[in-house]
């Protein structure tokens, strides 16, 4: 009999997984979605290119709002409903990206899709909740489903645009229309979480995290539009790190904080350092990986010369192998690696990409090569380090860890591209028809040479990681019962 309960509890869990995993396939879809579009974008609301910076910026800025407060919402009141939440605001702010009359309007369209960046804390919690001996099996699908989406997404707009649907208001309609049908996806389908916080919400708390991460975001992401010795950068910048350590002060002193400094840092200050590093490289280095594949010999004196299509290409392929590291990284988690050894394997994988990149950059074949390999690693840290974030946590805080991991990786990311575009404005050389400035071959190899570095950081501190403990089905029963609040 008590057989027969736990298979019907596993195939609950199972099918909870299945249906998260289309969640998270429609997100990377609208993630990958905006790039290829946002030459369309600029002349249909006769934009420049510094006013489209917004248009990725808006959700930058806008993922750093919200959300730590939604993942320690779900925390408190229920991850399913919370993810609901997300989700309508995700499809709200998506038809009004398509329908918007003005660019303005699609900004705040772009701003009401931000609680997408909420969607992966609250599943892993779904999935740590309906059974944690499987839940890294598990998160490998999601982040693997993730990064197959964007893959899809980046090739379907562009190629929807230029050869089937000749309106970016119609292409920006297809992902809107995904996302309303994940809604009654995950409301009807989706089991709700049984432990909760207890507490009440840190509004305080919630208030000075989020305006000192948009202040300090805000100031780096756009320091390349209003200059790295602008006073409004480093206002922004300075204004917001007061605000992060007046944040800190006053989490330490609540009696129910935003974020428990104490517990969250307990055991997780080495994955969240790792996520910060690894995360710097993985998102900073995609556009001028970019650009080097559509740099032409002739005019740059460097760069593969593909078309934008075979560009958008050659990063899916980046895309997929992440999407493969993601699926095998589990089962390499769980081999004589082990969670260590195999995050070192995965981080000693990029690093290694990237000193090829360099040293044999070679053809078009063997570039796309060597972006399979850092894809192929990527895949694996991404896949492993999210499951020891939530391993680590209590159970009634893996929503929050888990915002606070995704948030970090984020934000490294908007530091290291706007570092990155400033080592490729400071190294220019002239361009060899028209004479202007361009970045020089070696600003691409100091890009390279710094994602190399923070790769080997990322496996040297792996190395000191403790494995997470395992949970077998024995010990969920036991666990369960010591949990403090149930819904």
């Amino acid at each position: 009999m008590s057989s027969s309960r736990c298979l019907r509890g596993n195939d609950a869990a199972t099918a909870a997984v299945g249906f998260l995993v289309v969640m998270e396939f429609a997100s990377g879809l609208l993630q990958g979605w905006f790039s290829p579009l946002l030459p369309a974008i600029g002349e249909r609301f006769d934009a420049s290119s510094a006013a489209l910076n917004w248009v990725s910026a808006m959700y930058l800025l806008g993922t750093a709002a919200c959300v730590p407060l939604i993942a320690k919402l779900g925390d408190l009141f229920g991850h399913k409903r919370l993810l609901v939440v997300a989700t309508a605001s995700v499809a709200l702010g998506s038809f009004l990206v398509a329908f918007a009359p003005s660019f303005e309007l699609l900004l705040v369209g772009r701003a009401l899709q931000a609680p997408l960046a909420a969607f992966l804390p609250l599943e892993f919690a779904i999935v740590r909740d309906r059974n944690p001996a499987t839940a890294g099996r598990s998160i490998g699908r999601l982040v693997g489903s993730l990064t197959l989406g964007a893959a899809v997404g980046g090739l379907l707009s562009g190629f929807l645009l230029d050869s089937v649907i000749d309106s970016v208001g119609l292409v920006l309609l297809v992902p809107a229309v995904f996302m309303t049908i994940c809604l009654p996806v995950v409301y009807f389908l989706v089991p709700e979480t049984t432990v909760r916080k207890t507490g009440t919400v840190d509004w305080t708390g919630a208030v000075l995290l989020t305006v000192g991460l948009l202040g300090v975001l805000g100031g780096v992401s756009n320091a390349s539009t209003w200059g790295w010795t602008s006073a409004l950068t480093w206002t922004a910048i300075g204004v917001g790190a007061a605000v992060l350590v007046v944040w800190v002060l006053v989490e330490r002193r609540v009696q129910h904080p935003l974020v428990d400094l104490d517990v969250v840092g307990r055991g997780m200050r080495v994955p969240m350092l790792m996520a910060l590093l690894f995360g710097a490289q993985l998102f900073g280095v995609q556009t001028p990986s970019a650009l080097f594949l559509r740099a032409t010999p002739e005019t740059n004196g460097y760069g593969l010369g593909v078309t934008a299509s075979v560009t958008g290409l050659i990063l899916a392929l980046f895309a997929f192998a992440m999407f493969v590291g993601a699926s095998v990284s589990d089962r390499l988690a769980r081999s004589p690696l082990a969670v260590p050894g195999s995050l070192a394997l995965g981080a000693l994988l990029a690093a290694v990409s990237y000193v090829l990149m360099i040293a044999v950059p070679g053809s078009v074949v063997l570039f796309a090569l060597w972006l399979v390999v850092a894809g192929l690693g990527g895949g694996v840290v991404v896949g492993v380090l999210p499951t020891v974030i939530v391993q680590q946590a209590p159970p009634d805080s893996v929503g929050i860890a888990s915002g606070l991991y995704n948030t970090s990786r984020t934000a490294a990311g908007a530091v290291a591209g706007a570092v990155f575009a400033l080592v490729m404005s400071s190294m220019v050389t002239p361009a060899l028809a028209g004479g202007k400035q361009i970045p020089s071959v070696g600003a691409y190899h100091v890009v390279w040479v710094l994602c190399a570095a923070l790769c080997v950081l990322t496996a040297l501190l792996a190395l000191k990681l403790r494995p997470p403990a395992t949970i077998t089905e024995n010990d969920k029963t036991s666990r369960a019962d010591n949990q403090q609040v149930h819904a």
